[in-house]
Protein backbone atom coordinates (compact mmCIF):
# COMPACT_ATOMS: atom_id res chain seq x y z
CA UNK A 1 0.00 0.00 0.00
CA UNK A 2 0.90 3.75 -0.53
CA UNK A 3 0.93 6.41 1.49
CA UNK A 4 -2.24 7.70 -0.14
CA UNK A 5 -4.00 3.83 0.12
CA UNK A 6 -3.22 4.24 3.70
CA UNK A 7 -4.61 8.07 3.99
CA UNK A 8 -7.69 6.78 2.08
CA UNK A 9 -8.34 3.95 4.25
CA UNK A 10 -8.04 5.88 7.42
CA UNK A 11 -10.02 8.74 6.03
CA UNK A 12 -12.67 6.39 5.36
CA UNK A 13 -12.06 4.28 8.77
CA UNK A 14 -13.00 8.05 10.22
CA UNK A 15 -16.13 8.43 7.89
CA UNK A 16 -17.73 4.91 9.46
CA UNK A 17 -16.93 6.61 13.08
CA UNK A 18 -18.40 9.62 12.34
CA UNK A 19 -21.72 7.92 10.57
CA UNK A 20 -21.57 5.88 13.85
CA UNK A 21 -22.38 9.37 15.81
CA UNK A 22 -25.69 9.63 14.49
CA UNK A 23 -27.95 7.86 17.29
CA UNK A 24 -29.44 4.57 16.26
CA UNK A 25 -32.82 3.50 16.09
CA UNK A 26 -33.64 0.47 18.09
CA UNK A 27 -37.05 -1.61 17.45
CA UNK A 28 -38.18 -3.91 19.99
CA UNK A 29 -38.71 -7.14 18.02
CA UNK A 30 -34.89 -7.26 16.45
CA UNK A 31 -32.20 -6.23 18.42
CA UNK A 32 -29.76 -5.00 15.62
CA UNK A 33 -30.39 -1.06 15.32
CA UNK A 34 -31.03 0.67 12.31
CA UNK A 35 -27.57 2.56 12.33
CA UNK A 36 -26.26 5.10 9.26
CA UNK A 37 -23.09 2.98 9.07
CA UNK A 38 -23.94 0.57 6.52
CA UNK A 39 -23.82 3.40 4.28
CA UNK A 40 -20.10 3.84 4.83
CA UNK A 41 -19.72 0.66 3.45
CA UNK A 42 -20.84 0.93 0.52
CA UNK A 43 -18.97 4.46 0.23
CA UNK A 44 -15.51 2.50 0.65
CA UNK A 45 -16.56 -0.21 -1.08
CA UNK A 46 -17.82 1.91 -4.33
CA UNK A 47 -15.23 5.10 -3.87
CA UNK A 48 -12.03 3.19 -2.94
CA UNK A 49 -12.65 0.01 -4.37
CA UNK A 50 -12.45 -3.69 -3.18
CA UNK A 51 -8.99 -3.65 -1.35
CA UNK A 52 -9.09 -0.39 0.08
CA UNK A 53 -12.86 -0.51 1.40
CA UNK A 54 -12.11 -4.16 3.06
CA UNK A 55 -8.95 -2.49 5.04
CA UNK A 56 -10.84 0.63 6.27
CA UNK A 57 -13.73 -1.96 7.57
CA UNK A 58 -11.06 -3.76 8.63
CA UNK A 59 -9.52 -0.77 10.45
CA UNK A 60 -12.93 -0.28 12.05
CA UNK A 61 -13.01 -3.21 13.54
CA UNK A 62 -9.49 -3.06 14.98
CA UNK A 63 -11.19 0.22 16.64
CA UNK A 64 -13.95 -1.39 18.17
CA UNK A 65 -11.82 -4.49 19.70
CA UNK A 66 -9.63 -2.66 20.83
CA UNK A 67 -12.45 -0.91 22.89
CA UNK A 68 -13.32 2.56 21.63
CA UNK A 69 -16.67 3.77 21.13
CA UNK A 70 -17.07 4.10 16.94
CA UNK A 71 -20.28 1.99 16.77
CA UNK A 72 -23.60 3.52 16.76
CA UNK A 73 -25.03 4.45 20.20
CA UNK A 74 -21.03 4.57 21.83
CA UNK A 75 -20.88 0.78 21.54
CA UNK A 76 -17.07 -0.88 21.65
CA UNK A 77 -15.22 -3.51 22.77
CA UNK A 78 -14.52 -7.37 22.46
CA UNK A 79 -18.13 -7.89 23.70
CA UNK A 80 -19.47 -6.54 20.39
CA UNK A 81 -18.00 -9.94 18.75
CA UNK A 82 -20.07 -12.00 20.96
CA UNK A 83 -23.73 -10.26 20.76
CA UNK A 84 -26.19 -10.18 18.22
CA UNK A 85 -24.79 -7.27 16.00
CA UNK A 86 -21.78 -9.28 15.41
CA UNK A 87 -22.72 -10.87 12.40
CA UNK A 88 -23.65 -7.89 10.34
CA UNK A 89 -20.64 -6.18 11.47
CA UNK A 90 -18.31 -8.41 10.46
CA UNK A 91 -20.24 -8.85 7.32
CA UNK A 92 -19.29 -4.93 6.72
CA UNK A 93 -15.51 -6.01 5.45
CA UNK A 94 -16.52 -8.88 2.99
CA UNK A 95 -19.19 -6.28 2.30
CA UNK A 96 -16.80 -3.54 1.26
CA UNK A 97 -14.58 -5.80 -0.75
CA UNK A 98 -17.44 -7.43 -2.55
CA UNK A 99 -18.72 -3.93 -3.54
CA UNK A 100 -15.37 -2.33 -4.02
CA UNK A 101 -14.95 -5.74 -6.63
CA UNK A 102 -18.34 -5.32 -8.36
CA UNK A 103 -17.53 -1.10 -9.04
CA UNK A 104 -13.69 -1.95 -10.27
CA UNK A 105 -15.29 -4.37 -12.93
CA UNK A 106 -18.19 -2.41 -13.79
CA UNK A 107 -17.43 0.84 -13.91
CA UNK A 108 -15.48 2.55 -16.23
CA UNK A 109 -14.90 6.28 -16.49
CA UNK A 110 -15.71 5.75 -20.43
CA UNK A 111 -19.13 4.72 -19.79
CA UNK A 112 -22.39 7.00 -20.22
CA UNK A 113 -23.12 8.43 -16.82
CA UNK A 114 -26.09 6.16 -16.35
CA UNK A 115 -23.76 3.01 -16.89
CA UNK A 116 -21.87 4.59 -13.94
CA UNK A 117 -25.13 5.14 -11.85
CA UNK A 118 -26.89 1.60 -12.42
CA UNK A 119 -22.99 0.32 -11.89
CA UNK A 120 -22.61 1.95 -8.56
CA UNK A 121 -26.12 1.09 -7.33
CA UNK A 122 -25.79 -2.85 -8.43
CA UNK A 123 -22.78 -2.83 -6.22
CA UNK A 124 -24.07 -1.01 -3.29
CA UNK A 125 -27.02 -3.40 -3.20
CA UNK A 126 -25.02 -6.80 -3.39
CA UNK A 127 -22.08 -5.96 -1.63
CA UNK A 128 -23.49 -3.03 0.54
CA UNK A 129 -26.95 -5.31 1.80
CA UNK A 130 -26.66 -8.69 0.18
CA UNK A 131 -23.39 -9.69 1.53
CA UNK A 132 -23.53 -7.95 5.05
CA UNK A 133 -27.32 -9.49 4.98
CA UNK A 134 -25.95 -13.18 4.28
CA UNK A 135 -23.55 -12.34 7.43
CA UNK A 136 -25.36 -10.75 10.02
CA UNK A 137 -29.37 -12.76 9.75
CA UNK A 138 -27.26 -16.54 10.30
CA UNK A 139 -25.82 -15.12 13.08
CA UNK A 140 -28.35 -13.22 14.93
CA UNK A 141 -30.94 -15.91 14.33
CA UNK A 142 -28.31 -18.41 15.75
CA UNK A 143 -27.83 -15.69 18.99
CA UNK A 144 -31.67 -15.33 19.08
CA UNK A 145 -32.38 -18.74 19.50
CA UNK A 146 -34.76 -18.34 16.72
CA UNK A 147 -35.63 -19.90 13.34
CA UNK A 148 -33.47 -18.42 10.30
CA UNK A 149 -36.03 -17.61 7.79
CA UNK A 150 -38.29 -15.70 11.28
CA UNK A 151 -35.21 -13.51 11.66
CA UNK A 152 -34.94 -13.04 7.67
CA UNK A 153 -38.66 -12.05 7.61
CA UNK A 154 -37.84 -9.41 10.94
CA UNK A 155 -34.58 -8.60 9.05
CA UNK A 156 -36.59 -7.08 6.15
CA UNK A 157 -37.52 -3.38 8.25
CA UNK A 158 -33.88 -2.58 7.35
CA UNK A 159 -34.83 -3.03 3.82
CA UNK A 160 -35.65 0.18 3.01
CA UNK A 161 -33.82 2.33 4.78
CA UNK A 162 -30.81 0.57 3.15
CA UNK A 163 -32.33 0.85 -0.61
CA UNK A 164 -31.98 4.82 0.22
CA UNK A 165 -28.67 4.11 1.87
CA UNK A 166 -27.24 2.32 -1.65
CA UNK A 167 -29.38 5.25 -3.86
CA UNK A 168 -26.97 7.85 -1.53
CA UNK A 169 -23.76 5.88 -1.90
CA UNK A 170 -23.95 5.76 -6.13
CA UNK A 171 -24.65 9.25 -6.10
CA UNK A 172 -21.61 9.97 -4.03
CA UNK A 173 -19.67 7.49 -5.57
CA UNK A 174 -20.56 9.31 -9.32
CA UNK A 175 -19.36 12.49 -8.05
CA UNK A 176 -16.40 11.27 -6.77
CA UNK A 177 -15.69 9.42 -9.87
CA UNK A 178 -16.37 12.38 -11.99
CA UNK A 179 -14.35 14.85 -9.58
CA UNK A 180 -11.32 12.97 -8.69
CA UNK A 181 -11.57 9.31 -9.69
CA UNK A 182 -10.19 6.95 -6.83
CA UNK A 183 -11.72 3.70 -7.95
CA UNK A 184 -9.16 1.06 -9.50
CA UNK A 185 -10.15 -0.48 -12.68
CA UNK A 186 -10.42 -4.04 -13.03
CA UNK A 187 -10.57 -6.03 -16.41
Amino acid sequence: MTTRDIVLVALFAAIMVVLGLLPPITLGFIPVPITAQSLGVMLAGCILGARRGAAAMLLVLLLVAIGLPVLSGGRGGLAIFAGPTAGYIVGWVVGAFVCGLIAERLVREDQSELSQFISFLVASVIGGIGIVYLFGMPWLAYMSGKVFFETAAASLVFLPGDLIKAFVAMLAARAVLAGYPLLPQRA
